[in-house]
Order: C-alpha cells, then structure tokens, then sequence
C-alpha cells in the first residue's frame, strides 16, 4: 500500500557516499552508523523543532579554491543529472535494463531455429482458426458468434455483451490471439536468463495492454454506445477532466482525488494520542474501550512506504479498532513522510529511530511487560530484523511476532522484483540523488504498472472516454495518499533486502555483527494473502524454513491490501490456519493448502484469539502516556506526521 518536489539542478554538486553493501562472506564491513537516540522523555515533552536544511554532502576529496572538480567526479555527477532528468520521464525505469534484457531474448531467440519454427507454426495454425471464425462471424453478423480465444483469468475489458457483436467480436478477438502468440513468444527460450525472460514478457503485456482495442473510443464498443447515448455529453466531461489534471500536471501538482474520505476527518479516528514523537516517527496510544485488558501492550510497525492508516480506516473496517475493543492495548508507529533534509536516513536509523525508540517508550508507559510484534509489508521485515537482533542479544522484549503479508526471504519477491537489479537500483539511485528522496509519482507509477489494465486503463476510460465520476472509496483514498522515501533507506533496503537477499541468508548486519531469524524464539503467526502482487503468499509461507519456533500460517482470499483489511461481516471472505512446532517436519506450501481445511469469514477472530491464548489474564488498563517518564499526551490520534502532504 504519493507530491512531487523537485529543486534546481546543481551544475556539479559533491556526491554523498553510496549505501555501504552488504559484506560478503569472509569479508568485514560495518553497516552505516545510525543517528543518536533520544531518550523517550527528552523526544516527547516537546513537539519538533522545525528541521534544519539538509547540510552538503561531502566531498571525497578536497579540491582547492578556483580549481576545476576532480575529473571523475564531474563526470559522474554529469551522468547523474542526466539519469535524474531521464528518470522523471520513464517514471523510475531504467532503459538500459530493459534493452539488456531484450537484447538477451532477442539473441537467444534468433539462435534457435526450432523455436522459431513452432512460433511460425503457433501463428499460421492460429491465423488459419481465426480466418475461419471470421468468416463465420461476417457471414451472419446479427448472430454472435462463440469466441475464438478466452481471455485470461481475470481479464474483464471485453465481458460485456456488445463485444460479442459483429465486427468488435473480431477485433478484440484478434487482439487476443496476438497477445496469446507474444505471450508464448517471450517464454522459454533456451539461454535467456528468468529475470530478463520475465522483464521482456511485462515490457510485452504493456505495449499489448496499451494497444488494447478497448482503450480508444472508435473500437471499444461501450464506449461507442454511450456517446450515442448521452450525445457526446460523455466525451464532454471527460474532456474537461483531461484538461483539468494536465493543468495540474503542468503545474507541478497532482490532481486532487474525488473523494469524501480524509485522515482524521472519517478515517483514522480511533480515539488515541500521540505519546512519543522523535524526527522519524510519532508513536500512537490508543484509548481502552473496555474496563479491563490483557497486560501485554500490541506495537504494529507498518511499512515507511505507506501511511498507518490502512489499519485504521472506518469504525466497521478498523483494524486497530477491533484489537481495542477486544481488550488489547493497542500502539502503532506513525511513520514521518521524508524530504530532502532526511536523505541521510538510512534502514538502520528506522530499526533504531522507529521500532526500537516504540519498545523504549512502551516500556516506560507499560513497564516490565513483554510486548506483541505486528508488522505489515516491510514493516513486517524491518521488525523481523529487530526481533533476531533482539535475540541474538539476548533480550525479552517480545511476545510474540505478527508478520502481515511480510517477507523475510525476497528470492522470489514477486512482479516488484522486474524493477530490481544492479542497473535498476543504480539509475533510481541517481534519480534520488538529485531530490534526496524518491518521489510518491515514482513509487505509485512501479505498483500502477504491475497491474496497468485495472489502474492505469481501465480509469482512463472510465474517466476520460466514459466520463464516469471516479469517487474513492476509503482503501483508494489511503491508497492515493501515498508517501516518499529517504535517499539513503530506500537504496539500503533495496541493495540489502532485495537485491542481495542478505536477511535470509544470514548476512545482513546490525551493529556490525549478522543476525539470523533462526535466533528468534518467540511464536510467530504470518499472514499471506492468494492474490498478492507485492508479497507473494508462498514468499511469506517461507518462515517456516527460516525460523526455529513454532509457526502459525494464515491463508486468506484477497490481496495485499484487501486481504488484510478483512473485516468480520464482510461477503466472499475465506482462510486457513496451521500452526506447526518448532519440531515439525517442513510441509511445502502445496501440500499445506491441500491438508488445511479452509474457514469462511474474516481470519482477524483467528488471529485475535491467538494472541489472546499468548496474553495474561485481563486487568486495569494503563495510562495513556506517562507524564513522570516525560511522555506526556502531545496531540489527539492520528497525529501531526501522517496529515503531512
């Protein structure tokens, strides 16, 4: 589960130091040192002091008075303003990537004669079939004819009736039998590496999905239909819409959504305070809606890249609510939304600044008392990381770990991974370099791509051509209030996380030294959802492999988004849940599915019972803050940080 703001470019400014990497094994290297910690009472008595601009980063090396910049220097610092400049065109993609990859397939392909000829073959005996079922359909147009091609699963653009009618039948049906041929085209060919294999089949699906027949007025049927319709009046508004986010496009803004929904106003309004608030985070406790609670205090850690209030959007569809009001003591971390002066923020300063600085302010309000771990996305994985530093060092300070669509093993990340390799991450390195930050139009465009047909065409047409109202609905609303990130902790987690896969092979460093999830002891509940483009579901299942402690799965229907915020009472909602011992043998994710009874309904009553089995018998609740540990109230939930544009 995103405002641009862009400076002027620096003729040749001195480059900041790249994100050290991951050392390999054999090798000694020390992870960049985090800012000091405040204490919790000096960082919560006071609101923030406005920040100071961000200081220049330095110079590798001194040059002296009314000298030229050291030729290295200059020419890297050309290069990187003009990756910059190139970046805010591509939305982040890097052409090179994509012209290795097709290079590699392309190569590959036209060096193998057999393959060639069964696609010679697949095109004639298809374009025979197609010929025919053309025939057959000009022959008696009024008829509709049975399709020739099925579109796949979960392809709706041609689902109603009138593209069964001649002649659009033929041409979203011809449409299908090249995009079926390109398909089959960039996939096993002998020698391409999977990873340029898998960029050249996306490239493909987006040029086919941006030439699909229903995206022009002329060929797509409804929209033919609706103009005739209304008139034209359809084009009408659409036209004026057009023109009304252009003008915004110009002018530097984003078009503002068309929404009823708004943070603080019908959504994020448990009632709560913030207790502690450092320059990273603001820490959140929610008010006791029952006269008694379990002891054991619940932190959720979301992901920096999108804003806590997923978890707390309606009343009826609160996550945060529904803990509350099942007797937990519910914090969270309020993630603050980065700008330049925050470039030099790397993941490091999160697990300190944000995870740890949580537990320590926690402790004084509720003190000697283990606390519930909740992580969503990479939340999930940045608490991950503190609960095995915690262990290795030897400290208790968790009850329990919740890990919500979150991986620990990135070999098989998903879609997200296309956008990940050395070129990738070096040229969007280059583009942070600039700003100091990755800008929300950035990430926003990556996950738009991954699914262009529902949010990138499909609203075209509804806006533009159909002239539809787009009102969002609260989890789109949340979803268009997207966030930046740091320079320094989005290449860190890219290069570590990602690209070197370090935590789960027991090579990332904490203050020097590896932590390994096997150390954590704690019982763990994971969560996976079947329709997840951003953390595959068997990605998640991969705990098991990875930890030494007992494990509970849940498998729920939907996906990254909508199948965590499943709320009791809501239609077509499904899950299974196992837990396994830290004895068990290990059951692959297929089998798993086929031995575990699947449970309709919302799979938090699961959850909830299960950190209620791990809690103490329910007793007064604590005080909302501490004013004697200097963690005084400091404003009404949700905040100051997640209201920041």
């Amino acid at each position: 589960m995103p405002q641009d703001s862009t400076g002027p470019t620096p003729a040749a400014p001195a480059l900041p130091p790249r994100p050290t990497p991951v050392a390999k094994k054999g090798e000694a290297s020390a992870p960049p040192q985090p800012l000091a910690k405040p204490s919790p009472g000096a960082a919560s008595t006071a609101p923030p002091k406005p920040p100071s601009p961000a200081p220049a980063p330095p110079s590798p090396a001194p040059v002296a008075e009314g000298s030229k910049l050291p030729f290295p220097l200059a020419t890297e610092s050309i290069d990187r303003v003009v990756h910059a400049i190139q970046g805010r065109m591509t939305s982040g993609l890097e052409p090179a990537a994509v012209a290795l990859a097709f290079f590699d397939w392309f190569t590959h392909l036209a060096n193998s004669p057999g393959k060639m000829n069964e696609l010679a073959q697949n095109a004639f005996s298809k374009s025979l079939a197609f010929a025919i079922y053309a025939a057959r359909a000009a022959a008696a147009p009024d008829q509709a004819a049975p399709p020739f091609i099925t579109p796949l699963a979960g392809d709706t653009r041609f689902a109603s009736g009138e593209w069964q009618k001649y002649p659009f039948n033929l041409l979203h049906q011809s449409f299908l039998l090249g995009e079926q041929w390109w398909n089959y085209a960039t996939k096993e060919v002998r020698g391409v590496s999977q990873h340029h294999q898998d960029v050249v089949g996306f490239s493909a699906r987006q040029f086919w999905d941006m030439v699909a027949p229903s995206n022009y007025p002329f060929t797509n049927p409804d929209i033919v239909k609706a103009t005739l319709d209304q008139g034209g009046a359809n084009l009408a508004r659409g036209t004026e819409r057009l023109l009304a986010d252009a003008q915004a496009a110009l002018a530097g803004q984003r078009p503002r959504p068309r929404t009823e929904y708004a943070a603080g106003k019908n959504l994020a309004v448990t009632p709560g305070k913030v207790v502690f608030r450092n320059r990273l985070i603001e820490l959140i406790q929610y008010a006791p809606a029952t006269s008694a609670v379990h002891p054991e205090p619940v932190l959720i850690v979301p992901a920096w890249i999108m804003k806590y209030y997923i978890l707390d959007l309606q009343p009826h569809n609160s996550l945060i609510k529904y803990l509350v009001d099942q007797g937990h003591t519910v914090f969270t971390i309020s993630w603050k939304n980065p700008g330049a002066e925050d470039r030099d923020l790397g993941l490091e300063d999160y697990r300190v600044l944000g995870v740890n600085a949580a537990l320590d302010a926690i402790g004084a309000i509720v003190p000697e008392r283990t606390v519930h771990g909740v992580g969503y996305c990479l939340g999930g994985t940045l608490l991950s990381v503190a609960a095995a530093a915690m262990a290795r060092d030897g400290q208790q300070r968790l009850a329990s770990l919740t890990l919500f669509a979150a991986q620990v093993d990135f070999e098989e990340a998903g879609e997200i991974m296309l956008f990940i390799d050395e070129s990738q991450i070096l040229y969007l390195e280059d583009l942070m370099w600039e700003t100091g930050y990755l800008d929300t139009k950035q990430m926003a465009g990556a996950f738009q791509l991954l699914r262009s047909k529902d949010l990138v065409w499909s609203r075209l047409i509804r806006t533009y051509l159909l002239g539809e109202d787009e009102t969002l609905n609260d989890l789109m609303t949340w979803n268009a209030d997207a966030t930046r990130m740091p320079y320094r902790m989005h290449s860190d987690y890219l290069r570590h996380l990602f690209l070197d896969n370090a935590l789960s092979r027991g090579q990332y460093r904490v203050e020097g030294r590896p932590v390994a999830l096997s150390d954590i002891r704690v019982p763990i509940l994971a969560v996976g959802t079947t329709k997840d483009h951003v953390a595959p579901w068997k990605s998640v299942y991969k705990i098991h492999m990875l930890t030494d402690t007992d494990v509970t799965f849940i498998l729920t229907s939907g996906g990254h988004n909508a199948g965590i915020v499943s709320a009791p009472g809501k239609a077509h909602r499904s899950y299974q849940i196992a837990s396994t011992a830290a004895t068990d043998k290990y059951v692959d994710p297929d089998a798993w599915t086929v031995a575990t009874l699947k449970c309709e309904g919302s799979w938090w009553p699961a959850w909830q019972g299960w950190l209620a089995k791990r809690s103490g018998a329910k007793g007064p609740p604590p005080s909302l803050g501490n004013a004697r540990a200097g963690l005084a109230p400091l404003a009404d939930a949700p905040g100051t940080y997640v209201l920041q544009p």
